[in-house]
């Protein structure tokens, strides 16, 4: 039989509970009916109603049940059918306990039966419910039968309910035993259910922009309404990348694209940026939307992870030809800042939350006119960052979708990296290659990098080049 649940005063109930129970409470108040008839006695109407009560409450049980499951079936409010059954069910109990006179320890029997079964079932109300019932019970069976009230002890009537109390208990530890193995299975399989959420949570993270996926798994998608903002957008590619796809096996290019893009995402994430989208090698990052510390902050946070990507990937050059890639990577880039439309766009099948505008259109004009290994920014970003950043004029350029000149700078460094604080260095010509960073040599290094140094000086020195 398939599992069937139904509401009941809150409380989510197995009909299967009551499918059990219900034939055990009325077989109980029958067997006590029965034992309460003199049966050596001439018949009377006395004795012919609590047989006619018993009979009554078998026929009932198979009435109800019968009930149930059409209910269940025809999902016509199964919770509301049962309620009234267990109406039922206590005043039937009720009618029982009148027709044994009030006998005190059978009546206490079935009272407790009706008590712990509108416990178990469900709320104080429904408590209170069911012993209403049971009470007008009570009030109809006075009407058919004056009980004697009496205090004396039979046996066999004691010993008929005794029986059945222990019996419904003895069937009602075992359910309760099922139930709780039913829900430590459950709860393990919750448990599951929950670790694999979480772990594809984590992988959705790594496809959606950090504002977008917190919105979605704190259920705010209310949140993300289109607006306008004051960001500063980074654009970067890789020149000539057609042609090195060209050049190279697909596992190769592959670790290599991968391991760049994940280097340029490692990146991004210190300085606090959100990656927008990759488009081929092409990365796009945006300061201000998320967690933004003031439009000078964003601007500045944004030139600074500029620098570290093109430091970075210098270093990775030297990494790419130790594996045989010969063709240097070079990468350009374009940042600029102003008013962008925030938000969430698409069709009614496939939404993306991105960043659109002129300023946007900006800044991936101004990556596309940059040199290689050269970071272009334009006059609004420039105006934040010239305190802390060195840049070089670079006058104005025209640039395809817009019809005014664009006035741009190009990137030297931060301020504090450049005179007698300079920290890195690095240079390349026909037969030489250095990139020296000072800030990752360490004291125990640093005897063998300067024997390096005065080593290969004394050898070009000393070298005759013809």
């Amino acid at each position: 039989m398939q599992d069937q649940s139904g509401e009941n005063s809150g409380r989510t109930i197995d009909s299967r509970y009551l499918h059990y129970f219900r034939p055990l409470i009325c077989f109980v108040a029958a067997a006590t009916l029965a034992s309460a008839v003199n049966w050596s006695s001439t018949w009377n109407p006395d004795k012919l109603i609590p047989i006619g009560m018993a009979v009554l409450l078998l026929v009932y049980t198979a009435i109800a049940y019968q009930i149930s499951v059409k209910a269940s079936a025809d999902s016509v409010s199964p919770s509301r059918t049962q309620q009234l059954l267990s109406f039922a069910d206590a005043a039937l109990v009720g009618v029982a306990i009148d027709l044994v006179d009030f006998n005190l320890l059978p009546s206490l029997m079935l009272a407790a039966l009706i008590q712990f079964k509108a416990l178990t079932e469900g709320s104080l109300r429904h408590w209170l419910e069911q012993n209403t019932s049971l009470l007008a019970g009570m009030a109809a069976g006075y009407l058919i039968h004056k009980p004697t009230f009496t205090t004396s002890v039979n046996l066999t009537v004691s010993a008929a309910s005794l029986i059945g109390v222990f019996t419904y208990v003895f069937a009602y530890t075992l359910y309760t035993r099922k139930q709780i193995n039913q829900l430590k299975e459950a709860n393990h399989t919750l448990i599951q259910d929950q670790r694999t959420s979480k772990m594809r949570t984590y992988k959705l993270s790594k496809y959606l922009p950090q504002r977008l996926w917190r919105a979605v798994t704190t259920g705010r998608e209310g949140e993300l309404v289109t607006e306008r903002k004051l960001l500063t957008v980074f654009f970067s590619d890789i020149k000539d990348f057609s042609q090195l796809t060209e050049e190279l096996e697909a596992e190769t290019f592959t670790q290599l694209l991968n391991n760049y893009l994940s280097e340029m995402a490692r990146i991004a994430g210190q300085y606090g940026g959100t990656i927008d989208k990759f488009i081929g090698d092409a990365v796009m990052v945006v300061f201000g939307d998320d967690d933004s510390k003031g439009p000078k902050s964003d601007a500045l946070r944004c030139v600074a992870m500029a620098l570290a990507m093109r430091k970075r990937v210098r270093e990775m050059k030297q990494e790419w030809y130790n594996k045989g890639i010969s063709r240097p990577l070079q990468v350009r880039m374009g940042i600029n800042t102003g008013y962008c439309t925030v938000g969430i766009f698409g069709t009614a099948n496939y939404q993306s939350y991105t960043v659109m505008g002129t300023h946007v259109n900006l800044a991936a004009r101004l990556e596309g006119a940059a040199q290689p290994g050269e970071i272009l920014i334009s006059h609004e970003t420039w105006a934040m960052i010239k305190h802390s950043v060195m840049c070089r004029d670079k006058g104005h350029i025209t640039v395809k979708g817009f019809s005014s000149p664009v006035k741009v700078y190009q990137v030297t460094d931060l301020r504090k990296n450049l005179g007698g604080q300079q920290s890195y260095l690095e240079d390349h010509a026909p037969g030489f290659s250095m990139h020296l960073d000072l800030d990752k040599i360490r004291n125990y290094d640093k005897e063998r990098v300067l024997q390096t140094l005065e080593k290969a000086a004394s050898t070009l020195k000393s070298k005759v080049i013809i």
